[in-house]
């Protein structure tokens, strides 16, 4: 039995693969548990053959793994295998629609990721995290600060700005609790803030060690964080049809 394409259903402990033959006829389905399947499949599948996954987490691991062993490995995003999904939505199905849509000829394929482009893409995560907490904390705060009379005005440079004096203020109705968790949530913000900058600094480090980055910052309204964030998503752009 030989496998001409596999469609493999991808998901944190168990995994379900469906494999046809050149003529397109389903003649394998299994279910393995995450430490099983690669051997599995080295096992039915020659070099070669064409591997469909969804691009979701874990894929571009997975497919550079693939890859390495000889195999033709297709990411697809999730939105262009839903149409392929045969009635209701399980993994024994969804391996199966993979498997089919790898096949159609004018699928839009997703770029597998190198490694560098992780770890620049997992250092803007971390760093989007830490806006949005900052974000979150600010908002928090100025919404406890108004339940005591207290209005500081949109904005994390204002808030920043106001806090100093709302603390030191004795005569607004804070308590000596609330005025204590505000202090807290400052310095918690100062925090922050400290640990972004590092980051933007680590960003601008990467951008520096890297020709293409700094090719692109030389086009008007490019910076650093913009570079970056393209080298880490798009890599290589002759994949792409045109600019856009």
């Amino acid at each position: 039995m030989k496998l001409s394409r596999v469609g493999v259903d991808l998901a944190k402990n168990v995994y379900q693969l469906h494999g046809v033959d050149r003529h397109g006829k389903t003649v394998w389905k299994r279910r393995l548990r995450r430490g099983q399947w690669l051997q599995a499949l080295m096992d039915k599948a020659e070099p070669g053959c064409a591997i469909g996954m969804e691009a979701c987490t874990g894929a571009h691991h997975w497919a550079r793994l693939l890859q390495s062993r000889g195999y033709e490995v297709r990411l697809i995003a999730p939105q262009f295998v839903k149409p392929y999904v045969k009635t209701n939505k399980n993994d024994l199905n969804d391996a199966e629609a993979i498997c089919e849509a790898a096949t159609r000829p004018q699928m839009r394929f997703v770029p597998m990721k190198s490694i560098e482009q992780q770890d620049i893409q997992a250092v803007h995560r971390v760093r989007q995290l830490l806006v949005q907490q900052r974000t979150a904390l600010v908002n928090q705060a100025r919404g406890l600060l108004r339940e005591y009379g207290v209005f500081i005005p949109a904005g994390i440079r204002q808030f920043r700005h106001a806090m100093p004096g709302v603390l030191e203020d004795a005569e607004n109705e804070l308590t000596d609790l609330t005025r204590q968790l505000m202090a807290d949530l400052y310095q918690r913000l100062l925090e922050l803030d400290q640990q972004i900058a590092d980051y933007e600094r680590r960003i601008q480090g990467l951008s520096r060690e890297r020709p293409v980055c700094q090719r692109m910052e030389k086009v008007e309204g490019v910076g650093v964080l913009t570079a970056t964030g393209l080298m880490a998503t798009v890599g290589d752009a002759k994949v792409f049809k045109n600019g856009r």
